[in-house]
């Protein structure tokens, strides 16, 4: 866009080197010159996306047109905001100055971002690397400014570490498992960048990630929608990447269930929350990378068994999410009601959950109309806990039904001081507490009660939620959300996140400006402002995989 001053190769960044003559990763596959999208957005449009938006949406954009200011200047605001009548944020720019502030370089190309750029803190730990999961939200801005060309990069460097040897201790990890993060090391005299990666090796507990994948995956097909570029999904080092990561997932075993067996700490949640077994941040994740995989993949002799595998798989776990992982309030009377020690097909009763087992708290949360998948589902075990992503992510890629996705919503407006306060957004809710908390986390200092993982508030989120709202037809939860954050996030420095029941204290040891806390703000506000913008993120539901289920019936199917 002309008159623009974002431009990525202006900007500086204490990560930036010398250009080297080695390895470029613009060579290693050809760069199609494709015009950049920073006017027209019908390339990342998917028409159907906006189809099942209510009424309302339409309502709640009308009005905004009191926001609407023909003298602006577009100088000093990113061009998604030069596009639109809407009146930018002051927090807008500075969230792009910071999210600029964070990229880093490797052999003077944009690699990624970091995961948090605190100078306050004394602790780095693993804050200065690129992490996958973190960048998505980063890229989705880039994407969504028009800034194809640091997310393609990201993309080939970690389909290139996905090639290497992984080995933790002297155990060799899948062929397929992507990084959790990496780090770039420059040494400034023999002018030389180097890369080490970490595939759990060096991470706390020692858990190897399985959402990165995922998220590869996810964040290929949105390049995809976003650009209208099909070459670097189709390239033969994509195409091998989606079905070495699709071959560690589709392998069959001893498991009765189409869900993903995972460990603790395998996800966002990356340390001990009694989130092991079948976690619905992974299963939603699955689903949907199982989906966008389906789209890219090419039918030749090598993609034809996976898009078989892909089909089959697909149907079964929508099958069993949208049955045994659902709940409201006529299933939790369902359950209430169980009877224990049943055999054989005709049992309703199928993982034997004991009634006695259900937390008293549920009874109470759960309103009259709301629904929401819970955490997770296995033999004798049922953890109702609300997850955020999971169920986010769930209305994204339909794998809840348009009912379940609406009572989500429904869910989120009835309980909202529980799960929104005074910062979105809960990561988890309820908190676990005192001698479970012990158990379930194994003391965990930084897991306490209402802080991190543990019931803490996430602004990353918001671009979930915002996501969610849009595709549900509920702009107006989206635009309560963002307001909140524009209340506090600036204000505080882009914390990690935010402590206490409601979320009105900064994270005891939450690090200040964390990267995906400032782009899911941005990512949010330009998803709000251009809701075609959703069609890069999510999906349309499938038809040919839809089952008939009715709520009442779901559980004795």
């Amino acid at each position: 866009m002309e008159g623009r001053e974002y431009s990525l190769r202006n900007v500086s960044s204490h990560c930036s080197i010398s250009e080297m003559d080695d390895y470029d990763l613009s060579k290693l596959l050809d760069k199609p010159d494709k015009p950049r999208l920073n006017i027209e957005r019908q390339r990342s449009f998917d028409e159907r996306s906006l189809s099942e938006l209510s009424i309302g949406l339409s309502r709640a954009l009308d009005s905004y047109d009191n926001a609407y200011s023909p003298g602006r200047s577009a100088l000093d605001t990113p061009a998604s905001s030069a596009r639109n009548s809407f009146e930018p944020h002051p927090m807008v720019a500075e969230a792009w100055d910071a999210l600029r502030r964070s990229l880093v370089y490797f052999r003077g190309q944009p690699v990624g971002t970091i995961a948090a750029y605190d100078h306050a803190s004394e602790e780095v730990l693993n804050y200065d690397q690129v992490f996958v999961r973190d960048f998505v939200p980063s890229a989705l801005a880039f994407l969504m400014n028009g800034e194809p060309d640091i997310v393609k990069n990201f993309l080939l460097k970690t389909l290139q570490l996905q090639g290497w040897e992984k080995r933790i201790d002297r155990f060799k990890l899948g062929e397929g498992a992507m990084p959790a993060s990496f780090k770039v090391l420059h040494d400034p005299v023999r002018k030389t960048d180097t890369i080490i990666a970490d595939f759990g090796e060096s991470a706390i507990g020692r858990v190897a990630p399985v959402d990165s994948g995922f998220w590869w995956i996810i964040l290929l097909r949105a390049y995809t929608k976003s650009t209208g570029d099909q070459t670097l999904a189709e390239s033969p080092e994509c195409q091998k990447g989606m079905r070495l990561i699709l071959s560690l997932c589709l392998s069959e075993g001893f498991d009765t269930f189409p869900t993903l067996l995972c460990a603790d700490g395998c996800s966002m949640i990356d340390r001990r929350m009694g989130i092991y077994g079948y976690p619905i941040e992974i299963q939603a994740l699955f689903f949907m990378a199982l989906r966008c995989a389906l789209a890219m993949l090419k039918p030749d002799s090598e993609g034809k068994e996976f898009i078989e595998r892909i089909a089959k798989r697909l149907t079964a776990l929508s099958y069993h999410m949208r049955n045994y992982f659902w709940l409201d309030f006529q299933q939790l009377n369902t359950i209430y009601r169980y009877k224990t020690e049943e055999y054989s097909h005709t049992a309703v009763n199928k993982f034997n959950v004991i009634p006695d087992s259900i937390p008293d708290w549920v009874f109470d949360f759960m309103p009259t109309r709301g629904g929401y998948f819970i955490g997770n589902v296995s033999p004798a075990r049922m953890d109702f806990r609300w997850f955020a992503l999971g169920n986010c992510v769930a209305i994204l890629c339909c794998l809840a039904t348009a009912e379940q996705a609406s009572a989500i919503m429904d869910l989120i407006e009835a309980r909202w001081e529980e799960l929104v306060g005074e910062m979105p957004l809960k990561i988890s809710y309820p908190a676990i507490e005192s001698h479970e908390w012990r158990i379930v986390t194994g003391c965990d200092p930084k897991n306490t009660r209402w802080s991190y993982h543990n019931g803490g508030s996430w602004p990353v989120l918001l671009w979930l939620l915002t996501a969610a709202c849009i595709k549900t037809g509920r702009p107006q939860i989206a635009r309560r959300v963002i307001d909140l954050a524009e209340s506090r996030l600036h204000k505080d420095g882009w914390p990690e996140y935010y402590d206490g029941k409601l979320g009105r204290y900064i994270g005891k040891q939450a690090r200040k400006f964390q990267t995906w806390s400032i782009a899911g703000y941005l990512v949010a506000k330009m998803m709000l402002e251009d809701p075609s913008h959703l069609g890069m993120i999510s999906l349309e539901e499938d038809r040919q995989m839809k089952p008939v289920i009715r709520r009442s019936s779901s559980w004795t199917c």
